[in-house]
């Protein structure tokens, strides 16, 4: 007779409220990491929920002309529209569900703005994004994009209906992500209405967490609070919890997070994120040296 298993919930070990500040041109984001609190969480390097904010006609604003290096950049909308181009070439627009998956790689120079008609008109924009390191071995790969517009976003519902999620990377609710990851990263976003709860594995080898963006979810088998703002941290386990209360006034949306830790010396400054400082150095010599390239100047 064959055992059965059973899933060791993971624990809350902490739970840190994200900080507001202006990034790019000057847009509000809430972060929680990095923080003097929280530098990151191996892989992630930085979640930034950018908005929301109800733009005026003409007031919107984007992330002008910027270098990367050593890592990747994941850009979620939520609301709102967005053009981006890079110095390979690469542009395009991003509409609300839409997400950006930029392996930086080697080094690229990238734009991110609000979309012509978008900026002209205004509006509520709202997303993510978060920042994902590399590996060694992978810090100077070829660029190179994922583009994965709303409708191939794989999603979900549980039976009872009040579980809903779009699998950005990895997996859940018996539904795969398309995304091609450099290491093994789960990236969910999940909407709970009142009353609903989920046991989501997770690789036992992964850190994990849960940024919570709206509403108030209650997290691990102990349903620590975690409002608006608020990201969880979970310690040793293969399965995570996510609840709703039944009398919550409203659903809660998180994003989970999960992934191997590289375990491997972060030398960051700014844009660029290698293994020491010396790459560092070299990041910004190759790049005032013209190395990253440049964006050209014609309109989408």
């Amino acid at each position: 007779m064959q055992a059965m298993t059973t899933q060791t919930e993971r624990p809350v070990t902490g739970v840190v409220e994200a900080t507001r500040t202006l990034e790019g041109g000057g847009f509000p984001v809430r972060r929680p990491f990095p923080t003097a609190q929280l530098s990151h969480v191996d892989p992630f390097l930085l979640i930034d929920e950018m908005g929301p904010v109800e733009w005026p006609p003409g007031g919107a604003i984007g992330a002008p002309d910027h270098p990367h290096r050593g890592f990747e950049t994941v850009t979620y909308v939520l609301r709102g529209r967005n053009e981006h181009k890079d110095s390979h070439g690469h542009q395009g627009v991003l509409n609300p569900g839409d997400v950006q998956w930029m392996t930086a790689g080697a080094g690229v120079v990238h734009s991110e703005m609000p979309e012509a008609e978008f900026l002209r008109s205004g509006g509520l924009s709202h997303g993510f994004q978060i920042w994902v390191n590399l590996p060694a071995r992978d810090k100077m790969m070829t660029p190179r994009y994922q583009e994965l517009p709303a409708a191939r976003i794989p999603e979900a519902r549980s039976e009872d209906g009040r579980v809903h999620v779009r699998v950005i990377a990895g997996e859940a609710l018996g539904v795969h992500a398309v995304t091609e990851t450099r290491t093994p990263i789960m990236l969910l976003h999940f909407t709970l209405q009142p009353g609903g709860s989920i046991l989501q594995p997770v690789p036992p080898e992964h850190n994990a967490m849960a940024y919570v963006f709206s509403g108030e979810a209650r997290l691990g088998a102990e349903g620590v609070p975690a409002p608006e703002g608020a990201l969880g941290m979970f310690g040793v386990g293969d399965a995570v919890r996510l609840t709703v209360a039944p009398d919550a006034a409203g659903p809660a949306e998180l994003l989970l997070l999960t992934g191997v830790p590289l375990n491997e010396p972060v030398a960051r400054y700014g844009p660029f994120v290698m293994n020491t400082r010396q790459e560092i150095i070299d990041a910004f010599r190759d790049y005032e040296a013209g190395r990253f390239g440049t964006i050209s100047p014609e309109v989408l």
